[in-house]
Formats: C-alpha cells, structure tokens, sequence
C-alpha cells in the first residue's frame, strides 16, 4: 500500500499518552461545554440526490412538526436547566432559525450563549457544493448571526454533518478559528488549513443525544447515566492532560417531560464537581491556544 493512502493530512499523529498537559482555569482537569443544536427543518426541501432529507416522501409532517417541538417547548425545558445549574450553551446554529423564530435566538443572546454556524437549514446539504456556493453560505453565517446577535462567530459545524474537501479551508480563510468536525479526540488540536489557524475543539457522536436516543436506543435515564460516566473518566484522565467534554443536544429530544428529569440531574452532578470547567466553546479555545 502506498504510505499515507487514505490519511486526508488534516492534523499530525500525536499518541494520547505523553502530550504536554493543558492546564484549564483554577486547576480544573475537564473542560465542560454544551453544544444546543438550535435547527431550523424544512418541511419540504429541495430534492438531494446523495441523500434524503426525511424518511418518509415529502412533506413529512411528522418529521417536521417533531422536530419544531425544539423551538416551540422544548428549547425553554433545556435552556432553563441549563441556566439553572450554570451551563451557558454554545449554539450549534441553522442560521435561518433567526428569521423564521427569532425569540428563540433572541432566548440564547439573553443567556448570554455563544453562537456558531451550523448553515443555514438542517435540510440543506454541503455534498458537491462549488466554491462559490460554500463561501456564499460562510458569508451568509457571518453576516445573519451578527446581525440577529451582536456576535461574531468563531466556529462550524457542518449542516447536517456534510462537507466539500474545502470547508475546513474555506472557514478558516474567512476568519473563523474553530471547527466541531473531527472527532478524533479528547483535547483540542490544530488542524492543517492552507491559511489562517484552525482548531479542532472535541464535540461528540458517542455522547450526542440524537444517537443516544436514535442510534443507541437508550432511555433517559441510561443517557444520564452515559454522561455521567463520560464525565467521571475524563475528569480523571485530565489530572494528566486537560480533556474536553462536549454535551450535544437536540431539544425535542432531551427536552421531552421524560427526558429532562434525568438530564438535570447529570448537570447537577457535573455542576457539583470542583474538577470541571464550565465553559463556553471559544473560551475554551482561547485558553488551550494561550498554551499551545
């Protein structure tokens, strides 16, 4: 085999025992961020043909109206715990959530979340994209958030999960600093980018709830427990290095009546514990970057 077939070259190899350590504020071992997927779901999209936007021919009024659970009840259930146990959001954003329900990006500004792009609808998707159409849509993330926000995003999440072999290039170019993409690790690393500086913070598959309810088929109480864990070895493998812990959530899942109950009890648990972090995505990458 030809060496290095396959390695798409996006970061250097670095084994996780032996790094130098990150030193997070006041000591702390973990570093806890929770990542909102504020969406916005179009009920009848434009047709892709690498994938389907909905399981069902469209309209899928099922799938739509679940799915807008998110941002007419269950935003509030989750952000309210949130706040009440001291987890600011960093929002994983569809940006045309702030023309179509503004009160709830408005609800995230007063909070004082942190907002970052996930495009501009969840059912638009970034496979065979032109150049112009990717930098159309980072340009339209830029512009939409800051002026619905005050804020300047810092970092992507790709919608729906899909990319061009330029997104990671593309975004640091026009300024952004931070990508939620790879998941190849527990700590923030530098990602290789043809210009600017780009850093890959941990976001999360194994702890995400839409695969822990829609991939792992757990209960809310197993997905408690899930985070919990995630977090008691993290915090313990930090006294080495300085991880990261990511909670990525979908409202209309975790913020089902159901749900909620054992979700707050893992933050009050996270919350109590004196080796955590609690901390925003860019300040996460503005301490790991005074380090690196």
């Amino acid at each position: 085999m030809q060496e290095g077939a396959g390695d798409p070259q996006l970061y250097d190899y670095a084994p996780y025992r032996g790094r130098k350590k990150v030193v997070w504020p006041g000591g702390k071992t973990v570093a806890v961020w929770v990542a909102p997927n504020l969406e916005y779901y179009e009920i009848d999209p434009p047709a892709h043909p690498k994938r389907k936007a909905w399981a069902r021919p469209h309209p899928d009024v099922v799938g739509y109206s679940h799915r807008d659970h998110s941002n007419r009840v269950s935003h509030w259930r989750m952000a309210e715990v949130m706040s009440k146990h001291g987890f600011p959001g960093s929002v994983s954003l569809s940006v045309a959530l702030c023309q179509h329900h503004p009160e709830v990006v408005a609800d995230g500004v007063e909070r004082g979340w942190e907002f970052f792009s996930h495009g501009i609808y969840n059912t638009r998707y970034a496979y065979e994209m032109s150049e112009d159409q990717e930098r159309a849509i980072i340009a339209d993330s830029i512009r939409t958030v800051r002026n619905a926000t005050g804020q300047t995003i810092r970092g992507w999440l790709a919608p729906a999960l899909t990319h061009t072999p330029r997104t990671l290039d593309l975004i640091a170019e026009m300024g952004l600093d931070y990508t939620c993409d790879l998941y190849h690790d527990d700590q923030v690393q530098e990602v290789k980018v043809r210009s600017g500086r780009l850093a890959s913070i941990p976001y999360s598959l194994e702890v995400n709830d839409h695969y822990g309810f829609f991939v792992y088929n757990m209960s809310g109480r197993e997905y408690a427990d899930t985070l919990i864990r995630q977090f008691e070895r993290l915090a313990a493998e930090g006294e080495q290095s300085g991880t990261v812990m990511c909670i990525p959530l979908h409202a209309y899942l975790i913020g089902q009546p159901h749900r909620i109950g054992p979700f707050e009890e893992a933050l009050r648990h996270i919350a109590a514990d004196g080796r955590a972090w609690i901390a925003r995505a860019g300040e996460i990458v503005n301490a790991w970057r005074a380090q690196a």
